[in-house]
């Protein structure tokens, strides 16, 4: 209790130091500070509760940790509760290569009972404990560098941002640039409401004086004169409007990654592996791992069964990872995701083409990509079974259109479940040549 915030920071006072707790806006959010090159935290705290284990959004949390590349230490919290499985959970965490430190593993867990205060020294301790292996240092006698946290419009004082502070001390005056925002600071508080003079790093604070409200996850740092703030505002600026045209929008491309590669640039290929059943994934996940070598690390960031979603293209954006789709198509929403910020989601119904193409992309061997053109996407709304025909699918054109004589894929969450030629299509009892979007139309496929 008491660390939600509106400041969306919290300190914890020991005597061996202090520890600042992040109250982060949701996982996808994670994921979006992380893709705008923000290494917002040093440790994840991972809550579990015993009586109910390992959830789908325990095991998201866990990949986007691992994409940041952030340590994670477990409260295995709700011990107190009479249907508490401690050791479920253990063998949970184990499955997902978090094995605990008393199984011989490396991840601190900790059991918690919050409401009741159990544990939580215990935890503050390990957190502490974990700080000093991993050897977390900064300089204070420097101008100040951090993170934007949280930002907001005032009614009052206008534009307020909390911010943590990851380097140098951050003092009332500085000219500070976050962004395409700047500004004089002109008064900080502590997550308390207390007004402070200075921060040092590793705090968070609360600071007014910038001219508008910068993003969520922004890096900032401070400059010596406002002038100079103003310049290097001016300048982002440009770039990013040289950024937004079409030319120069950022890609995830097995071109790209392959580019890098034989440069020397890149030296690991992050893969996301979505397949349709768990057989595949688990096949898939570890022939493409056994491809990493002296040169090259094959690394698969997630995977998972059923189709590609948004999280899985907001991931891939975020770690610079090439989307394997196997028996599987994303949804409409991930689709057009993965097009606007230019994510590569390769698609394959066979292991060994899927592993070849790796092995090249690692060769620098890998040839041009054959471009598959989506007409449209149609629901199925009912079904009709007619003697001499066979079944005919009633349905509603949600986008695109659909073609006569095209090819078809029929997908049941999110997995392809036959692949055939359209071989007839119709509106009421017409043929027709094409279905556009918003209209009804009955279709039926070969085989």
């Amino acid at each position: 209790g008491g660390i939600t915030q509106r400041i969306g920071a919290h300190e914890v006072q020991l005597e061996k130091g202090s520890i600042t707790f992040i109250d982060t806006p949701g996982h996808e959010a994670f994921t979006e500070m992380r893709a705008r090159g923000s290494q917002v935290t040093d440790i994840v705290v991972l809550v579990i509760a015993a009586d109910d284990g390992v959830m789908p959004q325990t095991r998201e949390s866990i990949d986007h940790a691992r994409a940041a590349g952030v340590e994670i230490v477990v409260a295995l919290n709700k011990i107190d509760k009479p249907n508490a499985n401690p050791d479920m959970v253990k063998k949970q965490l184990a499955e997902l290569e978090l094995l605990p430190e008393d199984w011989g593993g490396q991840t601190i867990v900790v059991p918690t009972a919050a409401k009741k205060g159990e544990g939580i020294k215990q935890l503050l301790e390990a957190i502490l404990l974990q700080a000093e292996m991993m050897e977390l240092k900064a300089n204070p006698n420097r101008s100040a560098e951090g993170v934007v946290i949280e930002a907001r419009l005032d009614k009052g004082m206008g534009p307020v941002a909390t911010i943590i502070v990851q380097k140098g001390t951050l003092k009332i005056g500085d000219n500070l640039v976050a962004g395409t925002s700047y500004g004089r600071i002109r008064s900080m508080k502590d997550p308390r409401g207390n007004t402070i003079q200075s921060a040092l790093p590793g705090h968070a604070v609360e600071v007014h004086g910038l001219n508008s409200v910068p993003m969520a996850g922004e890096k900032f740092n401070c400059l010596t004169t406002d002038d100079a703030a103003k310049e290097l505002v001016e300048h982002r600026l440009d770039e990013i409007r040289k950024q937004t045209s079409p030319e120069t929008k950022k890609s995830v491309t097995l071109d790209d990654i392959m580019k890098g590669i034989c440069s020397g640039e890149t030296k690991d290929l992050k893969l996301i592996v979505k397949a349709d059943t768990q057989g595949s994934v688990e096949a898939l996940k570890a022939s493409l791992e056994n491809l990493t070598d002296q040169v090259v690390a094959v690394k698969v960031i997630l995977a998972g069964t059923g189709g590609v979603t948004s999280n899985d293209v907001n991931l891939a954006l975020a770690s610079g990872a090439v989307i394997i789709a196997f028996n599987v198509r994303p949804d409409s929403k991930a689709l057009e995701e993965a097009q606007t910020s230019k994510v590569d989601i390769k698609f394959y119904d066979v292991i060994y083409n899927c592993l070849e193409d790796m092995e090249k992309v690692k060769l620098c061997m890998l040839d041009p990509t054959e471009v598959e053109k989506v007409n449209g996407q149609a629901e199925v709304r009912q079904i009709f079974n007619v003697s001499r025909i066979g079944t005919i699918a009633g349905c509603g054109v949600k986008s695109g259109k659909i073609v006569r004589n095209s090819m078809v894929r029929v997908i049941r969450d999110g997995a392809v479940v036959y692949t055939g030629k359209l071989k007839s299509l119709k509106r009421f009892k017409d043929d027709a040549k094409e279905v556009a979007a918003g209209l009804e139309c009955g279709m039926s496929v070969e085989g």
